[in-house]
């Protein structure tokens, strides 16, 4: 069920927070769930849906044309749906799709047809987020799928839309917003405001963002999310400067440094500079000395596994 709930969501065109709410829930009922299965599902499932803000199409849209059963429909019948699993109406998946209709292809395109021949979904690793991270593709433009850029790096979500609103990013500048994942938030404050920031400025086709904290599905651009382990943490996002340079690969899955100051460098190179930062580096004091937020920072779980407390 939870696999079949990510396929879904790769057709649909996807939210980056389905990779925190399957794997909470996959804790809940035992299940370990690995973020990586994103990309191998997301290799075989096609788009079928560009809803807004990525495309032109709506959730009333999608809701006329035939609604979720229709594109669970489109998928199973490539096969791609465990459709003998039991659901909460008595049926299992496969009698409940069975008389659905997809009727408008715009909408919702056939399998054959595809917005694009994979899903929504992808998970970059590397040296900047070694357990992960993860972006919305589908709502990435082209020219955004490949990029290097020099780190401009904030320590808080007001910090960087201060700086963007101010007109101190321009095009080809990576933003890097830290200390707003689940426990350096605390709690994973979603970066809406930052991307539409960026998109109003003018710059959504020629800035990146990179963040441990989260996204809504109303994301776009090059968006990259849940980077992990987590600048509270002492992960590598807590270690990047001004000026370093980012390398983003959406096609091949990579985030990674590879440069420092300005200067590119070998991996082994910028491997020593990291450790040397990372023995330097001190965690910033909790915001919260009290209370359920001060509970949540000590015991939240990193974004890969869900970002629940244990």
């Amino acid at each position: 069920a939870i696999l079949n709930a990510l396929t879904v969501d790769m057709a649909l065109g996807c939210s980056t927070n389905s990779m925190l709410h399957l794997p909470a829930i996959a804790h809940e009922v035992g299940f370990d769930f690995d973020i990586a299965f994103a990309n191998p599902i997301s290799e075989k499932t096609p788009n079928l849906c560009h809803l807004a803000p990525a495309g032109p199409t709506y959730m009333e849209d999608l809701n006329e044309a035939g609604g979720v059963y229709a594109v669970m429909k489109e998928l199973a019948d490539i096969g791609l749906l465990h459709t003998e699993c039991m659901t909460v109406t008595g049926k299992t998946v496969g009698e409940n799709i069975a008389d659905a209709v997809n009727k408008n292809p715009e909408v919702i395109r056939p399998v054959d047809h595809p917005y694009s021949k994979t899903g929504g979904l992808a998970v970059l690793k590397g040296n900047l987020a070694p357990d992960g991270s993860v972006v919305k593709r589908s709502a990435v433009c082209d020219e955004m799928m490949v990029h290097e850029g020099p780190a401009r790096v904030f320590d808080c979500e007001e910090d960087a839309i201060a700086a963007i609103k101010g007109g101190k990013i321009v095009a080809g500048d990576v933003v890097v917003i830290r200390y707003e994942g689940p426990k350096g938030g605390p709690g994973m404050r979603e970066m809406l405001n930052p991307t539409s920031a960026i998109a109003g400025m003018g710059l959504g086709s020629s800035v990146a963002l990179i963040t441990d904290g989260r996204f809504s599905g109303a994301s776009r651009g090059a968006s990259i999310g849940h980077v992990s382990p987590e600048a509270a943490d002492g992960g590598p996002i807590a270690l990047v400067e001004e000026g370093d340079i980012i390398e983003i690969d959406i096609p091949e899955r990579i985030l990674r440094i590879i440069g420092i100051h300005g200067v590119e460098m070998t991996p082994e190179e910028v491997e020593k500079e990291l450790e040397k930062r990372r023995q330097a580096w001190q965690p910033k004091p909790r915001k919260y000395t009290s209370g359920v937020l001060k509970i949540f920072s000590e015991h939240a779980v990193s974004p890969m596994k869900g970002g629940y407390m244990e």
